[in-house]
């Protein structure tokens, strides 16, 4: 450990001399105290944590990735261009260990900056919550500096392919000529299929089960949150809907029936009930429609079921823990592109390949889709091109990779008051740092080992 050790000192020490450290410290310390400051929040809970929480945090993942990208890229590529690297090279040392004592180097400078910033995030919310109306701290303790489970109802993803697949034979026997259009019929059978699922008409109710049995420490008849979300078709005077909830099953559990509530539609409603499962741990929630147009509960969002697993500082810690394997993930990437690119073109490279990744809802469009070309307007259908033979399969590739760093969303768990699991913070471990991080830094090192420093300066 001791040449890693002495690597990676070497990296603080150029950190240090270069002000990087000290310039990076100010600037997250500057979001942190200073969006707040600019940005003023509604005077409620929820926007109370979406300046505190959802800005700065997001802040200091753009600025700390940023600036791990960029040291990890100069770190190498200048030592090599400045000839420092040679002489390091020369001395009992090999030359993975150079590569990952710069590694550690960077990792331990972003666990100092993350810290700081963390802390101070902490802190602020710590403050600033003590000065928010009495009713809107209760919502703020109970509903969002806390850490949630949340279970959903079954999605009956089976039971919709399997009615999808049987109406699609059923029109292809009646309507044999369809074969040419047969993605953009069974699109329209999904749809259909699907809305069965979600659509509650009027005067009619629709209800979901919910299983609770994984809820192990949820004593019957505690307080839970229901999270709702609605689509309408139709506008009403006032812009809201008119229904009534209902928890509990007749005959079976204690039952709660809300006042009449008037929710606005294509956005998110939360209110707290009790958590009257049955025997076997499933809770039944009831929705009357109690308008004269139907409403559309989605498969993915409609109903949520939230109840509290512990406190918010350990689950702010895991959350902050999450932010560091992309950072581990960055200053791989980084000092990969170094390990055979100049500082400018590895940092170009790096930025490119982190473009890719945000850009992930366009790859995934293309692949929901089926091809680059998008919809035909002249033949009401999806185009196509032999391109898509080649680019489609390789999309779905590369939204595999990214999806693997990207299906983690710690800052919006952190706002929401959700559970960011040790489950979901070692999956991220395993899957960002030791998966791709380990993939790419494999291949830097192996890279680095074979590169001839001297061609630098020849």
């Amino acid at each position: 450990m001791q040449p890693l050790l002495a690597i990676a000192w070497l990296t603080w020490k150029a950190a240090f001399r270069f002000r990087l450290f000290l310039v990076v410290a100010v600037l997250l310390l500057g979001a942190v105290v200073g969006l707040p400051i600019l940005i003023k929040d509604d005077g409620t809970a929820r926007g109370f944590t979406q300046i505190v929480l959802t800005y700065t945090l997001s802040s200091i993942t753009a600025l700390l990735g940023l600036s791990t990208l960029w040291l990890a890229c100069g770190t190498l590529a200048r030592d090599i261009e400045d000839c420092t690297l040679q002489v390091v090279a020369i001395k009992p040392i090999t030359r993975w260990q150079i590569w990952l004592g710069k590694w550690l180097g960077i990792m331990s400078l972003n666990a100092a900056l993350l810290g700081i910033s963390g802390i101070g995030i902490y802190s602020l919310l710590q403050v600033r919550a003590t000065r928010l109306p009495a009713a809107e701290q209760k919502i703020l303790r109970s509903e969002v500096l806390v850490s949630r489970g949340s279970v959903k109802p079954a999605n009956h993803a089976r039971e919709i392919q399997e009615e999808t697949d049987r109406l699609l034979r059923e029109r292809l026997q009646q309507n044999p000529g369809l074969n040419a259009s047969i993605l953009e019929a069974r699109k329209q059978i999904l749809e259909q299929v699907k809305a069965e699922y979600q659509i509650v008409p009027p005067d009619w109710a629709h209800e979901w089960h919910v299983d609770l049995s994984s809820a192990q420490d949820l004593a019957r008849g505690q307080p839970v949150h229901l999270r709702i979300k609605f689509n309408a078709a139709d506008k009403t005077a006032s812009g809201t809907f008119n229904g009534i909830w209902r928890v509990g099953e007749p005959g079976k559990t204690p039952l709660w029936h809300s006042e009449v509530m008037s929710l606005a539609p294509d956005t998110f409603h939360e209110f707290e009930a009790p958590a009257n499962y049955d025997g076997n741990g499933v809770l039944t929630v009831t929705f009357a429609n109690a308008n004269n147009t139907a409403l559309l509960f989605p498969l993915e969002d409609g109903l949520e079921v939230l109840y509290r697993q512990g406190g918010f500082g350990l689950n702010f810690a895991r959350g902050l823990g999450i932010i560091f394997c992309w950072m581990a993930l960055l200053a791989t990437l980084g000092l990969a592109s170094a390990s055979f690119l100049s500082f400018p073109v590895a940092a170009f490279l790096s930025l490119g390949v982190l473009t890719l990744a945000l850009s992930s809802g366009t790859i995934a469009g293309a692949v929901s889709d089926g091809t680059l070309v998008g919809f035909d307007s002249a033949n009401s259908r999806m185009g196509h091109s032999p391109v898509d033979l080649v680019a489609i399969p390789l999309f779905r590739a590369v939204l595999g990779l990214i999806n693997l760093a990207k299906n983690f969303s710690p800052i919006d768990s952190l706002s929401t008051g959700r559970s960011v699991s040790w489950g979901e913070l070692a999956r991220a471990f395993g899957q960002i740092v030791v998966l791709l991080g380990g993939i790419i830094g494999l291949a830097g090192i192996f890279v680095f080992s074979r590169r001839e420093l001297a061609t630098a300066h020849e």
